[in-house]
């Protein structure tokens, strides 16, 4: 039972993400942690998102920004590679406080004034980026602050998932590599990866298609929505522990 409830939240997880634009990892750090400890939970993330932004790479192909990507992807890698090796010296504890503090702040504000954005520049890209990439490779998650950022430069539905994947694509190779020198996938785990594949592309599929019923401004809403229920939720969960 615990298993199939797994699969289809991985699932929920990869479709919401999707339609967000931000990726699964939000949701799937929040719901991994009810089922393993948190050095696997970053493995499987890891893993799931290799695979989904495979998926999302193909069905999002002809819809990439590439100057986008190059500015917050190559900050995001390197960064990415410092956070996944900072889980090995630093404790994880503070990083989730301040990254549910800011998810649900950052939200909350763009809710209440959505005229309010960040300036669209390629300086605050590349800061963007690092900070996404750092939080993604030290706890697992950043597809929220990249997502934020990339709302700064209004684009297209599609165009914004497509540019998020190019994005994530290279932290997750770099941070999922570190995780499995770290071995933080137990050996018994590696079965998980049919798993997680499947859902990936089932998960990106369908939530390709749904976007086709989105509007751009619905969308939008979507994206800073999911971003402060994600913020709470990391909060909520360790005031519960």
């Amino acid at each position: 039972m615990n298993f199939i409830l797994f699969f289809f939240l991985t699932l929920l997880a990869e479709i919401l993400g999707t339609i967000g634009g931000f990726g699964s990892s939000l949701l799937f750090v929040s719901i991994g942690q009810f089922f393993f400890d948190f050095p696997t939970v970053l493995a499987l993330t890891g893993l799931l998102h290799i695979f989904s932004n495979v998926a999302k790479l193909w069905f999002f192909r002809k819809t990439i920004d590439k100057k986008l990507s190059l500015w917050l992807g190559v900050s995001s890698v390197l960064f990415a590679i410092v956070g996944a090796i900072l889980t090995q010296y630093i404790s994880l504890t503070y990083a989730k406080w301040i990254l549910g503090i800011f998810l649900l702040v950052v939200s909350t504000v763009y809710l209440l004034r959505p005229t309010f954005q960040i300036e669209a520049t390629a300086k605050n890209a590349i800061t963007g980026g690092s900070v996404a990439g750092f939080l993604a490779g030290f706890i697992g998650t950043g597809g929220a602050i990249r997502g934020l950022v990339l709302t700064a430069f209004n684009l297209e539905k599609n165009l914004f998932v497509g540019t998020s994947a190019a994005i994530d694509f290279g932290v997750d190779v770099s941070r999922t590599i570190l995780y499995l020198e770290f071995n933080f996938l137990p050996k018994e785990m590696i079965w998980y990866t049919p798993l997680l594949m499947i859902a990936a592309w089932m998960g990106s599929y369908l939530g390709k298609k749904i976007l086709v019923y989105i509007n751009q401004e619905t969308f939008k809403k979507i994206v800073l929505v999911f971003t402060g229920i994600i913020g709470l939720v990391l909060l909520i969960n360790e005031m519960t522990k």
